[in-house]
């Protein structure tokens, strides 16, 4: 039996028709497609450190990165991006599929002091990025030269006011939380110091080793060696509480200037429009590698407290830092170099 006509919903595929589906299912595998939350992670996740190789900030990075790999099952990857106190690459990371496969090791140098030290930053932390949660903090202390005849924070503050834009501090240039660290003890206690910017933390330590310049606020890994051998000596730390890797050493707030606290933040940051059940997979994978007693070890080593945090209490943090050293920024009048 024979059939004399089709209806259009059993007509034969023309050539066009074929060469049309043909084309969009192309179009649709050129696509990355999104992650799914129910199989997540099902391959490696770059996560983007905002500075160079050999730093505080890279090896912290990596330490974490190592951890949530064995928790995940996935490799993680670090990318180090360095330029402008980090803006270079935290601007980039805005362009990122949010998809859990690339992420951002937030620092509050980057996060919380760029945006306003540098008019085209290019980026919101507020808008523009999903907190995952926190890793920890990491304060500076305040280093003399051991001829430099104070013996305290105090000390320093009412020498300082005594001799007005004599006392030098160095700082690892301008813009550095070395350097906002400086002004905002100066907007506090009152006492004129002379800001010496320099390129880098080395050179930074070779002149306040050599005598040429009296003191600085340096992270604590940086001199913890050089104060244990008596080449600098520690006044203070500059974190709310006393450091774990120099308890002895009291903090600028105990010894002169109350209130004052000024630490290094970490944390873990997602594309803003990253799907919760992701967010909430990378928060676990982060908490359960910050219990870890190896890893508390290894960041103790340098000068981090760990601090984990759900990614609702990272975000008020980052709020709160960005609030606090723009008005230090606004205030000061500093801009970047």
């Amino acid at each position: 039996m024979t059939t004399r006509g089709r209806t259009a919903s059993t007509r034969a595929p023309t050539r066009r028709s074929v060469g049309l589906c043909l084309a969009a299912a192309v179009a649709l595998a050129a696509v990355p497609a999104l992650a799914q939350p129910q199989d997540y992670p099902s391959r490696p996740i770059t996560l983007i450190v905002p500075f160079p190789p050999g730093g505080s900030t890279s090896i912290v990075g990596r330490l974490v990165g190592e951890k949530m790999s064995e928790l995940l099952g996935q490799q993680i990857v670090i990318d180090n991006r360095g330029g402008a106190g980090g803006t270079v690459a935290a601007r980039s990371f805005t362009r990122a599929t949010p998809d859990g496969y690339t992420l951002l090791f937030g620092y509050s140098g980057t996060i919380a002091i760029g945006p306003s030290l540098y008019p085209n930053a290019g980026f919101d932390p507020r808008k523009d990025f999903a907190a995952v949660g926190m890793i920890g903090s990491a304060p500076a202390v305040l280093v003399v030269h051991p001829s430099f005849d104070v013996a305290s924070a105090g000390a320093l503050i009412d020498l300082a006011k005594q001799r007005p834009g004599q006392i030098g501090y160095g700082s690892a240039g301008v813009g550095t939380v070395t350097h906002i660290a400086g002004e905002l003890f100066v907007a506090m206690s009152g006492a004129k110091l002379t800001h010496i910017p320099y390129r880098g933390s080395g050179p930074v330590l070779n002149d306040l080793i050599g005598g040429h310049i009296k003191m600085s606020f340096t992270p604590i890994p940086a001199v913890h060696a050089l104060i244990d051998h008596g080449a600098l000596r520690a006044l203070a730390v500059t974190s709310a509480t006393r450091s774990s890797l120099m308890p002895e050493v009291p903090t600028v707030s105990e010894t002169g200037l109350p209130g004052y606290e000024v630490v290094l933040r970490y944390g873990l940051l997602a594309p803003a429009g990253t799907p919760r059940p992701i967010i909430d997979t990378l928060n676990k994978a982060l908490r359960a590698a910050l219990d870890s007693p190896d890893l508390k070890a290894r960041l103790a080593v340098e000068g981090a407290e760990v601090l984990p945090s759900t990614p609702e209490e990272y975000a008020a943090d980052i709020d709160r830092e960005e609030t606090k050293w723009s008005k230090v920024i606004k205030d000061a009048g500093i801009k970047a170099e």
